[in-house]
C-alpha cells in the first residue's frame, strides 16, 4: 500500500485512500500504521497501569473490594457492549473525525456540532488526567528514591506541565516513531502487569482472604453515616466507586481518530477497538485483585484515602515498591504519549471542518503529516482545565482529579451516545462496513444507550459532602467542577449554534471532487 500522504497519478488510491474520498477527504495523514498499531493506541490509552493505580482509591471508598471485584467485570461488560456498536461504525466510517463524523452523517450538522464538543472537552480531559496522574505517581517516585524531594503538590503539578510539553514533543518531532512507540507500549503494560501481578502475590509475607476481597465493604465517602447496607449506599456510594472502571477503559475511540492512518481501517480499527477493550478489562481485573488481596494493612490505605501507593508501601520491601511505582509510572508516560495523539487528530478533524475558533491554524498539518498546531492547542487546552489541582482539598483526597476524570468520562460518553442513537435510529437504512453487528445492533445499541445516560447522572455528582452546596462544611475546593466543566462547554457552544454556527455550519466539509460513494447514508429524517 502507499504510505505517501496524498495519492498522484503515478500513485493510484488504494482501496482505504478511495473509501476515504468516498467519504469526502484527500489522503493527508501519513497511512503508516498497521492493524496492531492501531489496536495498540487504545490499549495504551485505557492503560490499567494509569487507570488501575490512580483511580484506585475512588472505589476503595466508594464501596470497597465489592466495588472492584465485582463492580470492575460487571462495568466492563457494559462498555463492551458500547464498544461493540461504535466497532460498527467505525468500519463503516473510517475517518479522523470519527465519532462527531459519524453523528453529522447519520443525523444533521447539529448533531456533529454537539458531538464533535463532547469528544474534544472529554479527550482534553482524559489527557489532563493521565498526565496528572503520572506526574502524582512520579512525584511519589522521586520521593522514594530522593530523600531531598518532598512530593509537594506544588511540585507534582510542575511535574505535570513538564510531562504534558514532553508528550506534545514527543507526538510532534516522533512521527516516523511514533506508531512504533505505541507498539512498545502495549509490551510495556503487558509485561508491566504480570511484573506487577508476581510481586503482589509472591512478595508479601500474608495476604487477604477470598471472603474479604469478594465480600468486604467500606463507606469512606462521607456519605449515610459510613452505613454499608441501607439505600444510600447501595444506590449513590456504590455506583460513584464504578468511575474507576468507567474511566480507566475509555479512549478507545482512538482507534477511530488514527484510522486515516492504518491500513485496512475498515476492519482493523473495529477489531482494535473492541478488542483493546476487552484485553484491558481482563488484565486489569487480574491487576486489581492482586491489589485487594496484597491489602493487608486497611488502615494504612484508609488514611492514604484509598491511594493505592500505600498498598504497595505497606505489603512490599522498599525495592518492590520503587519497582511497582516505576512500573506503573512509566505505563502512565506511555498511556498520556498516546492520548495526545488521539486528542490532536480529533482536533485536526474538527478544525478541517471549520468547527473550532481559528480552524486554518489548527487543520494545517506539517511537511512530515503531523498537525502540529492542533497538538500545541490541544495540551495548552488540557493544561487549562487542570489548573483548579493547584489547590490543596479539605477533603484529603483529590477532588480535582476525580472531577477531571468525571469530565472525562462525561464527554467522551455522552459523544458517543449521540452516534449510536442515530444508528438506531437509522435502522435499516445504515448501511455497515465489512465489520458489522447484524441485527444484534438493536440489542446493544439499546443496553449502551441506557447505561450511558445512567453514568451520565452519577459522575456529575458530589464526591464527598463537602462538594454539597448548603451542606455543613461546604467548601469550593470539594466541589466535583465536571458539571460546570462540562455543562459550561454545552451552554457556550449551544448559544454559539443557535446564534451563528447553525448558519455556516454543514458538517463534514469535503476537501476531494469525487461524488460521495453511493452507500453513504443521506441524514435521517425528523426534527432535531
Amino acid at each position: 500500500m502507499a504510505t505517501t500522504p496524498v495519492p498522484t497519478a503515478e500513485q493510484p488510491m488504494d482501496d482505504d485512500a478511495r473509501r476515504l474520498a468516498e467519504l469526502g477527504y484527500k489522503q493527508e495523514l501519513r497511512r503508516k500504521w498497521s492493524g496492531f498499531s492501531n489496536f495498540a493506541i487504545s490499549f495504551s490509552i485505557i492503560s490499567i497501569l494509569a487507570g488501575c493505580f490512580t483511580t484506585f482509591g475512588q472505589a476503595w471508598n466508594n464501596g470497597g473490594p465489592v466495588a472492584i471485584a465485582w463492580g470492575w467485570p460487571l462495568i466492563s461488560l457494559f462498555i463492551l457492549i458500547i464498544g461493540f456498536c461504535m466497532a460498527e461504525l467505525v468500519s463503516a466510517y473510517p475517518t479522523a473525525g470519527g465519532i462527531y463524523w459519524w453523528a453529522a452523517t447519520m443525523g444533521r450538522p447539529v448533531h456533529g456540532w454537539f458531538t464533535g464538543w463532547l469528544n474534544l472537552i472529554g479527550l482534553v480531559a482524559v489527557t489532563a488526567s493521565v498526565d496528572y496522574g503520572c506526574a502524582t505517581f512520579l512525584n511519589l517516585t522521586l520521593s522514594a528514591l530522593f530523600d531531598g524531594w518532598a512530593g509537594t503538590l506544588r511540585q507534582a503539578f510542575v511535574l505535570f506541565v513538564i510531562i504534558l510539553v514532553l508528550h506534545g514533543l514527543i507526538n510532534i518531532f516522533g512521527h516516523r516513531i511514533i506508531d512504533v512507540l505505541q507498539n512498545v507500549s502495549v509490551w510495556w503494560h503487558v509485561a508491566g502487569a504480570a511484573v506487577v501481578v508476581a510481586i503482589l502475590v509472591f512478595v508479601p509475607d500474608n495476604h487477604q482472604s477470598f471472603q474479604f476481597v469478594f465480600t468486604e465493604r467500606f463507606n469512606n465517602s462521607g456519605f449515610g453515616d459510613g452505613d454499608i447496607g441501607g439505600l444510600t449506599f447501595w444506590f449513590y456510594v456504590l455506583p460513584l466507586g464504578f468511575l474507576l472502571t468507567q474511566y480507566t477503559i475509555t479512549g478507545f475511540d482512538a482507534c477511530a481518530h488514527v484510522s486515516e492512518e492504518t491500513r485496512g481501517a475498515s476492519q482493523a480499527a473495529a477489531r482494535g477497538l473492541w478488542q483493546s477493550i476487552f484485553y484491558s478489562a481482563v488484565g486489569g481485573w487480574i491487576l486489581l485483585l492482586a491489589f485487594l488481596f496484597a491489602a493487608t494493612d486497611v488502615e494504612a490505605v484508609n488514611a492514604a484515602g484509598g491511594f493505592s501507593g500505600a498498598i504497595f508501601e505497606s505489603a512490599l520491601t522498599p525495592v518492590f515498591f520503587k519497582i511497582v511505582i516505576i512500573i506503573s509510572t512509566i505505563g502512565q508516560f506511555f498511556c498520556g504519549m498516546s492520548c495526545v495523539t488521539s486528542m490532536s487528530r480529533m482536533a485536526y478533524a474538527f478544525s478541517r471542518d471549520r468547527a473550532v475558533p481559528g480552524w486554518r491554524l489548527w487543520s494545517t498539518v506539517d511537511r512530515n503529516g503531523t498537525p502540529v498546531n492542533a497538538i500545541i492547542g490541544a495540551t495548552v487546552a488540557g493544561l487549562v482545565l487542570t489548573l483548579p489541582a493547584l489547590y490543596e482539598s479539605s477533603a484529603g483526597i483529590p477532588i480535582a482529579f476525580y472531577a477531571v476524570v468525571s469530565v472525562a468520562v462525561l464527554g467522551l460518553y455522552l459523544s458517543f451516545l449521540i452516534p449510536i442513537a442515530l444508528r438506531l435510529r437509522m435502522g435499516d437504512r445504515f448501511v455497515p462496513g465489512p465489520w458489522t453487528l447484524g441485527r444484534k445492533y438493536k440489542l446493544f445499541g439499546w443496553i449502551a444507550v441506557i447505561e450511558i445516560v445512567i453514568i451520565a447522572v452519577y459522575f456529575v455528582l458530589p464526591i464527598v459532602p463537602a462538594g454539597v452546596p448548603g451542606n455543613d462544611g461546604f467548601t469550593w475546593s470539594a466541589v466535583n467542577y465536571a458539571p460546570l466543566a462540562v455543562g459550561g462547554v454545552l451552554l457556550v457552544v449551544a448559544v454559539w449554534w443557535y446564534a451563528s454556527a447553525r448558519k455556516w455550519f454543514a458538517g463534514p466539509v469535503r476537501t476531494v471532487e469525487e461524488p460521495a460513494a453511493a452507500a453513504d447514508p443521506a441524514p435521517a429524517d425528523g426534527p432535531v
